[in-house]
């Protein structure tokens, strides 16, 4: 056998960094040189484990079995039956395999999908309704939690494929919608909840498998389109999930002119397709699964073996669902014969399976335990499933503002319920019973048009309300979805009336048969807890927060839906007493600060009596990127750290009791003992005159002073070994090294205690604080606790674990210590070098969800019926509480003598109540309570390739602050 060449030997260690350690190769090499040639070859093939006949499982075991012992095959591929079921046979064909089987499932909305006794989760589509990208996250990692506990190693999931064609019959629904971004972005969104969590993910269809009107199950599709079109839209999706590090990849059996003119060759045959797009042109050294070979999309073009064989011809390194293994096997050798293959090409081929094995913890295999496995898998779905009903209720039309339509008071109206496609209660029926004694009806597909005008004359004008339930019709398109003609012309004529309401349980491509509805409503699946969710939502206990992954109809396209997902509503700014017209010199103050280059971009959003009065976004992320701001755009908030994260945890401790302000360090930090450190009170501590040093440059001691270049011993450009804590993209610090940085601030000089001098290093010994009674890191601790209560996906720690890159305005392109351009990651270098979670910065948000935080203080620790603080508390640390400075318990307050003073802070107009806090990037909140204001700047002005002084020089925050008191009415 020829050598490995570099190339290759580096395609294989790129599967995963586990992967990469002598442990791995000696397995591999030791596996590798047991095999014989026949072995070689069945170690590239995934075999089925079981199908469906009439309607109930059937397990092909002894077929496995057989598989198993002669041929040694690579792996298999669980479909329908139970878990329990499943896991025996894992475990005993585990037990008698010569070489680990790699197990895969295709489940890409989890186990439920395939297991008949696990509740499946929602669709990809779905998802696409949702704007949360953290939650597609907790999705995947809900996945790869079942995929492990039954012995899992591979979900052939995400479906990346963009759906644009309503009509296609094979990907439809399993597809996250059209966006070619959200398909991207939430596509790399569940491959990581998947592979952080221990399961290879798998980006399928490629080259994209969206726009087809034929089902490759049953013959072939082609695609007609130019290879431009192609690298426009289908192939967007895979470059970033590529980039992204996802471990596997499908090929679709698609026939694509533009990539293969050979008449009847897919893709996935297609050397042009693997080797030539794939591998040379977008560098993926990943696996490559075919999709499965006894699919008629290429089983009609190429029989039996021969699939197999032209498969590894055009480059694939794993063969799914081959069929006959010894014709497959015959084939292949015939193909290495007649030299269209190589055996490098197969031990190449081999020893990629074989560390992804070994990745994938397949070199000590444990058997799976059997007890409560069917509860384990179950464990999370429901909540997951309210999760994400909650997050894509999409409510499109809602004229004369129907819905919300409490149950309050209202029992006395009359409300009919008529359930199209069901013959008795659903959930959803009995709640609309229970919520409004409402009539119910029913219409099943059944049914004809004479029973339809039966029922429409029977509800005539007797019911003040009318809500249409569209139930149990089919995800496919085919034959309108199942829908019957009766019924859709029931839907129709029952639509034209007033206060009528449609609601559609299932694939929202079916809404076009109800596209001119008043009131209309997308809720995409239909089990039990979306029809409770739904009826909250019309209940009025939650809002709508989703919007159409697709194009129903002309009128109602992608990205459509009326969002009232927020705690604060808006108002016009008269009604709470604002000249809207004054407001608008805020433009002119930010328009000129980005036209001269103080920054960028930025956010200003205001909010008086609990409601937004203006919320604006101007200018792009930097000036070498175009990139616009929204008003959702995530920005880091620097020292809005200290008050947002840090006081708030404070706060809340001190108001449970678990806090007193009056102990210190010492009593709450037992590695402080013995220094200096100890003996400074808390309360101290939080107004910054206790004496500490202002700012330690830590980095500083771990770059070479020659070249600035970070050192070799302290840094790497990988996570692996000891270098884990992230300071920033490709650049990682030894773990170990957070206790030096600990030292430096123990061992550091205290100045004169009683005289105020701001302190990052205040708030680094006060985030421990928070950890050391909670029992909970810092992040943690605030997501838990107020984030995630509030439904602030936005507010948090390290955004680059939950979003992509483009979510956030890049920060700055540091020249010095990361010497990269810092987007998701923490522009302050200490909190950097802490992992990004520090309690003097780290944290980063949008306008809006600052203002619900911010709202919460000014209603005394009160909101949306929940309750944070006692009205003390809030009273206790927003007030002055310093004698000599104008300090409150943490956060920043107006000068004392702000009336009188040259340059008042934070603007001559704020009341002495007012509280909040500056950040260096150029960020700030400030809460005045005698006007019920909040007042937030979001800006990246250290991002201006020029002066970062100048927006501070050009006083933008206070001159947009004494506008808005401007715009009050006096």
């Amino acid at each position: 056998m020829k050598k490995l060449g570099l190339v290759a030997v580096a395609a294989l260690l790129l599967l995963t960094a586990k992967a990469q350690d002598a442990q791995a190769d000696k397995w591999v090499d030791s596996v590798f040189k047991s095999l014989s040639a026949d072995q070689k070859i069945a170690q590239l093939m995934i075999i089925r484990m079981s199908t469906l006949k009439e309607g109930k499982p059937f397990f092909y075991d002894s077929l496995v079995t057989a598989m198993v012992n002669k041929y040694n095959v690579g792996g298999i591929c669980l479909f329908q039956g139970g878990p329990l079921q499943q896991a025996k046979s894992i475990n005993f064909l585990q037990s008698i395999a010569k070489t680990p089987l790699l197990v895969t499932v295709d489940g890409e909305w989890g186990l439920g999908m395939r297991f008949d006794s696990v509740r499946a989760l929602p669709r990809q589509m779905t998802l696409g309704a949702t704007s949360n990208p953290s939650l597609v996250y907790d999705y995947g990692k809900l996945v790869a939690d079942q995929c492990r506990r039954i012995g899992i190693q591979v979900n052939y999931a995400p479906v990346v494929d963009i759906n644009n064609n309503p009509d296609n019959p094979v990907i439809n629904d399993r597809s996250f919608g059209e966006d070619k971004m959200k398909v991207a972005a939430l596509g790399i969104q569940y491959m990581k909840g998947l592979q952080d969590n221990g399961v290879m993910a798998c980006a399928k269809h490629f080259p994209g498998h969206g726009d087809v009107a034929v089902d490759s199950h049953y013959d072939l599709p082609v695609i007609r389109k130019s290879r431009a079109a192609l690298d426009s839209l289908e192939l967007y999706p895979f470059r970033q999930i590529f980039k992204a590090g996802v471990g596997s990849v499908m090929i679709a059996h698609l026939a694509i002119p533009a990539i293969d003119s050979t008449t009847n060759r897919p893709t996935s045959i297609s050397r042009n397709a693997v080797t030539g797009l794939l591998q040379d042109e977008l560098h993926f050294k990943g696996l490559s699964f075919t999709d499965a070979l006894e699919m008629q999309g290429v089983a009609k073009y190429y029989p039996d073996g021969e699939a197999s064989a032209q498969s590894l011809i055009a480059g694939n390194d794993l063969l799914c669902l081959p069929g006959d293994v010894a014709d497959g096997i015959a084939k292949i050798k015939k193909a290495i014969r007649k030299k269209k293959l190589s055996w490098d090409d197969i031990n190449i081929k081999v020893k990629k399976m074989l560390y992804a094995k070994y990745a994938y913890g397949l070199s000590q295999i444990k058997p799976i335990d059997l007890h409560q496995l069917t509860d384990d898998l179950n464990s999370g779905t429901d909540r997951m499933r309210r999760r994400v009903a909650e997050e894509s209720v999409t409510l499109l039309r809602n004229e004369h503002s129907l819905f919300p339509y409490p149950a309050t008071g209202r029992t006395s109206r009359r409300v009919a319920y008529i359930g199209i496609g069901l013959k008795a209660d659903n959930r959803f029926a009995e709640r609309l019973r229970n919520d409004y004694n409402a009539h119910t009806y029913y219409f099943d597909y059944t049914l004809d048009s004479a029973r339809a005008n039966a029922l429409i004359a029977l509800i005539q004008n007797r019911y003040d309300m009318i809500i249409l339930g569209v139930h149990g019709y089919e995800r496919r398109p085919a034959r309108n979805f199942g829908i019957s003609n009766a019924a859709i012309y029931l839907i129709q004529s029952l639509e034209k009336q007033e206060q009528v309401a449609s609601i559609y349980f299932g694939n929202p491509y079916a809404i076009r048969f109800n596209c001119s509805s008043k009131v209309l409503v997308a809720a995409y699946e239909d089990d039990p807890i979306t029809q409770e969710t739904v009826a909250d939502f019309i209940n009025g206990k939650i809002p709508a927060r989703g919007r159409l992954p697709v194009t129903v109809c002309p009128e109602l396209t992608f990205g459509s839906g009326i969002v009232s997902n927020r705690l604060l509503a808006e108002t016009w700014p008269g009604n709470v007493g604002m000249d809207h017209n004054k407001l608008q010199e805020i433009d002119t103050i930010c328009l000129q600060a980005i036209r001269e280059k103080a920054l960028p971009g930025c956010v200003v959003l205001v909010a008086k009596e609990g409601k937004i009065v203006y919320e604006q976004a101007f200018g792009q992320y930097a000036y070498t990127d175009s990139t616009p701001v929204t008003t959702e755009t995530i920005y880091d908030l620097a020292s809005l750290t200290k008050v947002m994260a840090t006081t708030l945890s404070l706060m809340k401790l001190y108001d449970d009791g678990k806090l007193d302000l009056d102990k210190t360090l010492g009593d709450y930090l037992s590695w402080t003992q013995g220094t200096d450190k100890a003996r400074l009170p808390i309360r101290e501590v939080l107004l910054h005159q206790a004496g500490l040093n202002a700012f330690i440059p830590f980095y500083k001691e771990t770059i070479d002073p020659a070249d600035g270049v970070p050192l070799g011993n302290l840094y790497a450009n990988k996570k692996e070994g000891a270098f884990t804590v992230r300071v920033a993209e490709n650049m990682y610090l030894r773990q170990d090294y957070e206790d030096t940085l600990y030292q430096r601030i123990l061992k550091s000089a205290l100045g004169p205690e009683g005289k105020y001098v701001y302190s990052d290093n205040d708030f680094i010994l006060l985030g421990k604080v928070v950890e050391a009674i909670s029992g909970k890191s810092l992040d943690q601790y605030v997501r838990e606790t107020f984030y995630e209560p509030l439904q602030l996906s936005h507010t948090g720690f390290r955004p680059w674990e939950r979003f992509p890159k483009n979510f956030m305005a890049p920060t700055e392109n540091e020249p010095v210590f990361r010497r990269q351009l810092l987007q998701g990651d923490v522009h302050d270098p200490g909190a950097a070098m802490f992992g990004g979670v520090a309690g003097h910065a780290g944290l980063f948000s949008d306008a809006y969800e600052l203002a619900v935080l911010g709202q919460l203080l000014l209603n005394n620790g009160t909101i949306n019926g929940m309750s944070f603080y006692k009205p003390s508390t809030v009273a206790l640390f927003t007030a002055y509480s310093s004698n000599i400075s104008r300090r409150g318990l943490g956060f920043d307050k107006p000068e004392k003598d702000n009336a009188t003073r040259k340059e008042p802070y934070p603007s001559l107009s704020v009341s002495p109540e007012t509280y909040g806090h500056t950040g260096f990037t150029g960020t700030c909140i400030w809460m005045d309570p005698r006007y019920n204001l909040t007042y937030i700047f979001l800006g990246n002005r250290v991002n201006n390739n020029g002066d970062p002084n100048k927006f501070g020089r050009m006083n933008v925050r206070p001159r947009i602050q004494e506008v808005i008191y401007n715009a009050m009415s006096k």
